[in-house]
C-alpha cells in the first residue's frame, strides 16, 4: 500500500471486516475496483488515486469482501444477492457521506450501477470505467467464465483463453473459495432500468477493452453520458495514466 493512503477497517452491515484507504481533502468522492483486484492494484499503484486527491478531492477506496485487505468469508451465508452493493452502502455510512461522486471500474462500474438502479446508491456523479452492455445485461455468462477458472485452476495451460484470467488471479492472493462464492451474488441487469441512472455519467473505456461488450452502447442507454476512450484492453487500460487523467478533467471540468 502506498506510503500517503491511510488503511482503517470496519464491519459492514453482517459484521465481515472491510477495509478502506483513504488518500486526500476537498470533495468526497469512493471507488471500486474489478474483479480480483483490489484499491492498491485498481487505483494507487498506478497513480490514478494520487492524481484525483491532486485535484481536489477526499478519495476513499475500497476492498471489497474477498479482496484485498477485506475479509474473505467461507460462510455461504456472507454472499447473499447484491452483496457488494450493500458493502458499498456500509462503506458510504462508515464514511458520513451523503453527497459524494461514485467510481468504479469493472466489477465496481457493475456494482455501482446495480446499487443506483435499485435506488440504494445515490451519488452526484457517476462513473463507469471498464463496462459494456454484455457486463450488465449477460454477467451470468461472464462469471460461468471466471468459475471455469477457479474450478479448473490446477490444470489450465498457456494455449487456453482463460489462462491470464488464472495467472491474474494467482498474482493477487484471492481466496478461491470465496471467489466463487461472491460469483454468484450479482444477477444480470435489465437493460432497460439504466434510465434511472439520471446523474451526469461519464463511461471511460479502453480502446482495445471488449470484455463487457459495448461501452459506447452502454453511454448511449444512459440519460446523461460523457463517453471517453482511453488506451488498453481491459486489464492494460487501468495501468494507464490516461484513466485517471480522463476521470480528473471530467470531475473539475
Amino acid at each position: 500500500m502506498s506510503n500517503d493512503a491511510i488503511t482503517e477497517r470496519f464491519a459492514s452491515f453482517d459484521g465481515v471486516e472491510l477495509a478502506l484507504h483513504r488518500l486526500g481533502e476537498g470533495a468526497p468522492l469512493l471507488l471500486l475496483h474489478g474483479l480480483f483486484s483490489s484499491a492498491e492494484m485498481n487505483w494507487i499503484k498506478w497513480g490514478h488515486a494520487q492524481r484525483l486527491a491532486d485535484a481536489g478531492f477526499a478519495v476513499a477506496m475500497l476492498d471489497f469482501r474477498v479482496h484485498g485487505d477485506s475479509a474473505a468469508p467461507h460462510d455461504e451465508a456472507a454472499y447473499p444477492e447484491n452483496v457488494l452493493v450493500r458493502d458499498t452502502v456500509a462503506a458510504l455510512a462508515h464514511l458520513g457521506w451523503d453527497d459524494y461522486v461514485l467510481g468504479g471500474f469493472s466489477l465496481g462500474a457493475r456494482t455501482s450501477l446495480h446499487g443506483v438502479v435499485q435506488g440504494l446508491l445515490k451519488p452526484q456523479r457517476l462513473i463507469v470505467g471498464g463496462m459494456g452492455i454484455a457486463g450488465l445485461g449477460e454477467w451470468s455468462t461472464r462469471s460461468a467464465f471466471f468459475r471455469r477458472v477457479i474450478d479448473e485452476f490446477d490444470t489450465i495451460g498457456r494455449d487456453d483463453p482463460a489462462y491470464f484470467s488464472r495467472q491474474f488471479l494467482k498474482s493477487q492472493g484471492v481466496d478461491r473459495v470465496a471467489a466463487r462464492l461472491l460469483l454468484g451474488t450479482l444477477p444480470d441487469m435489465e437493460l432497460g432500468d439504466l434510465d434511472r441512472v439520471t446523474m451526469p455519467t461519464l463511461v471511460v473505456c479502453g480502446d482495445e477493452d471488449r470484455d463487457n461488450g459495448s461501452a459506447e452502447e452502454l453511454a448511449a442507454l444512459l440519460p446523461h453520458a460523457t463517453y471517453v476512450e482511453v488506451p488498453g484492453t481491459h486489464m492494460s487500460s487501468v495501468t494507464k495514466p490516461e484513466l485517471g487523467e480522463r476521470m480528473a478533467e471530467w470531475l473539475t471540468a
